[in-house]
């Protein structure tokens, strides 16, 4: 044991004089690299400044010309044309992705059909309003949601197509304005032959509710005349009996109920004058994802960055050419 001792003291101070030996080496290379790299920008330093003012005078140019602008259109689709509504849009991103200026100026109506970069529709998650006095909507959601997440449930597109509103996005090469595409893409939308004629019975069907209903106010208020006119001449004992009577408590919750229904019916009037009906809408956000306004930082660095690789190429090129010719 102690022969062996010193022997293992020796290995370790070997191994720990190694150890430091490669640290020493790494550093020195690190600082040699880093010499380098110095060396290469003071060297190439006139080089250098004019790439960055290149890049950051093309840069500027390409962010105030080359800007790219989104616009949303909020629209509620009635008489269960949802499906209807997103196969139109999807039916118009092919196209633009395409290339078919024909149809897009022709069919879909856009003057300048090259301006469109892209559109697609999303629905707006409102998940009370899906389920407000709809019970069975939200057992709906409870059953599904007991097999994965409920936020996942709420956006996929078997309940997200449910939702009322849904918003519309798209994109141009440059401002545009409401006449110039937004009317076009709804006037696009809303040429269905069906649900026209949907449209047209379901406007008569409420128009005839709403007939019908204000008949039934009329008679009911003629009743209640009745009633008052009668009470007025009662003696006192019967007119505790008009106020008891459950029958004419009935009646003024009918009207009252009708007088509300009326109100959403005229509500519901302004929103049927369309298949696709546009609730709002916002043009000419600026876009300023990816590289969009970025490129006056980006490509100042892409150029130094191609000129430290070029240069990288050539050096690499120049010295396995010596090497080669030493060889041979």
């Amino acid at each position: 044991m102690n022969k062996n001792q010193p022997n293992n003291q020796e290995d370790q101070e070997i191994d720990l004089t190694q150890i430091s030996k490669k640290i020493g080496r790494l550093f020195e290379s690190i600082n040699t690299f880093l010499f380098r790299c110095i060396q290469f920008f003071v060297k190439n330093a006139i080089v250098i400044l004019i790439l960055l003012v290149i890049g950051v005078g093309l840069g500027f140019y390409l962010d105030v010309t080359k800007k790219i602008y989104n616009h949303q259109i909020t629209v509620a689709p009635n008489f269960g044309s949802t499906d209807y509504l997103y196969s139109k849009i999807d039916l118009i991103e092919s196209k633009i992705q395409e290339g078919d200026t024909i149809f897009i100026k022709e069919v879909l109506g856009l003057k300048k059909p090259k301006e469109i970069l892209k559109i697609e529709i999303k629905p707006i998650t409102d998940v009370y309003k899906f389920i407000e006095n709809k019970t069975e909507n939200f057992e709906l959601i409870k059953l599904m949601a007991e097999d994965g997440d409920i936020k996942k449930v709420l956006e996929e597109n078997l309940t997200s197509k449910n939702y009322k509103f849904h918003t519309i996005y798209f994109q141009t090469k440059h401002n545009t304005t409401e006449k110039s595409t937004i009317e076009p893409i709804l006037h696009f939308l809303n040429e269905s032959e069906y649900y026209s004629k949907v449209q047209k019975e379901m406007v008569n069907n409420v128009q005839l509710k709403m007939i019908q209903n204000d008949t039934i106010i009329a008679q009911i208020n003629g009743v209640l005349s009745g009633f008052s006119n009668t009470a007025k001449g009662a003696k006192s004992n019967n007119l505790v009996y008009y106020n008891e009577n459950t029958q004419l408590n009935d009646i003024i919750k009918t009207k009252e109920s009708l007088i509300n229904e009326q109100g959403f019916l005229r509500v519901d009037l302004v929103g049927l004058n369309s298949i696709v009906k546009e609730n709002s809408s916002i043009l000419n956000i600026e876009n300023t994802t990816s590289i969009n306004g970025k490129l006056k930082f980006i490509l100042p660095i892409l150029f130094v960055c191609i000129f430290i690789l070029i240069r990288f190429f050539i050096a690499f090129y120049k010295k396995q050419s010596v090497k080669a010719n030493l060889i041979n």
